[in-house]
Formats: structure tokens, C-alpha cells, sequence
């Protein structure tokens, strides 16, 4: 999981830059976006973001697990896992793809919206 000190670290090696290229830019603008997610509403400040962990298994068996298989890397470690243990980190990761490449993360939300 990504900590604050990691990315204030990224943030400012970004900023020490001598020739920011649009590359850097966007890194940049990524990286103050999730600090600011990590932050929460200024008026409810919340402690730090939970911890993923595939060691730890559910507390209670998944009532519907996910049975995809495509064959990926993916597909394997979703495999049998509760939906709700997997949201999370998915829409963590889309708010990642739509700070860093926000044509590919509007791609993705018109091939949800056609199914």
C-alpha cells in the first residue's frame, strides 16, 4: 500500500526536476491526487487508507465468489476471492488510470456503460 511519506518523497523528486517533460506532469498530477484522496475532506479526517493483504483470508466464506477465467494473472488472483474484498482495490486503481491516462479510463467507463 502506498504511505503518505512515499509519496510526498515522489512528489518532491518530481518537482526537483530540471526539464519537466508532460510525462513528469502527469506523474505529478497522479501523485497529488491520491494525496489528497489519502487526506479525505478536510472536515473529516480520516486515518491512514486500510491495508490490502492476500494472505489474510475472508472471516466469513464469500457468498459469491468470483468464477472468471480467462487465463490471465488476474483471473487467477480474483479467482474464487469475494467481490467486495476486490471493489476496493479496483476503484483504487481506476482513480490511478484516470489521474495518469484519463483517455483510457474514460474508454473503459463507455465499455461498462454499452454492456
Amino acid at each position: 500500500m502506498i504511505e503518505e511519506k512515499d509519496l510526498q518523497q515522489a512528489i518532491t523528486e518530481c518537482q526537483a526536476e530540471r526539464n519537466p517533460n508532460a510525462h513528469t506532469c502527469m506523474k505529478l498530477a497522479a501523485f497529488y491526487y491520491l494525496f489528497d484522496r489519502m487526506q479525505g475532506p478536510a472536515d473529516n479526517p480520516v486515518g491512514p487508507a486500510p491495508a490490502y493483504s492476500f494472505a489474510a483470508g475472508p472471516e466469513q466464506p464469500a457468498e459469491t465468489p468470483i468464477m472468471y477465467d480467462s487465463g490471465t494473472e488476474f483471473a487467477e488472483a480474483i479467482a474464487g476471492r469475494d467481490p467486495e474484498d476486490i471493489w476496493p482495490i479496483m476503484d483504487e486503481l481506476m482513480d490511478v488510470v484516470g489521474a495518469m491516462h484519463p483517455k483510457l479510463y474514460n474508454a473503459v467507463l463507455r465499455k461498462i456503460d454499452e454492456l
